[in-house]
């Protein structure tokens, strides 16, 4: 399976970017996606994640009311709506996938992972 993410860029404090990820080779709809990000010098953190089949999702408490993850399986795309964004939200994410259930998502559990892409925010 190889990720590619894609749709950062630089955006003022208070403004939406869209991030999409693009899932090729052997995927299937019952992988759990999740976004996470990092910045240097700190750990990769979760972000965001949504189960394959029922497709129930999971947030980090830094984005739940402002990021809205959802996938389009028929594209084979994982999106990542983020609004009313934050300097602190600054960092490269990364999209993720999982072969079997997390109940948490966590980095271990991941098993492919694609490229991050920049998302800087401006105060």
């Amino acid at each position: 399976v190889q990720l590619q993410a894609f749709g950062g860029g630089l955006v003022q404090a208070g403004g939406s970017l869209r991030l999409s990820c693009a899932a090729s080779g052997r995927t299937s709809s019952r992988y759990g996606m999740g976004w996470f990000r990092q910045v240097p010098g700190k750990e990769r953190e979760f972000v965001a994640g949504i189960r394959g089949s029922a497709g129930s999702t999971l947030y980090a408490d830094s984005a739940k009311g402002r990021f809205t993850i959802s996938r389009d399986d028929a594209k084979n795309t994982v999106y990542l709506q983020m609004n009313s964004l934050k300097p602190e939200d600054t960092a490269v994410y990364y999209c993720a996938a999982a072969r079997y259930y997390s109940s948490n998502f966590a980095v271990r559990d991941m098993d492919y992972w694609g490229k991050g892409t920049l998302v800087t925010v401006s105060s």
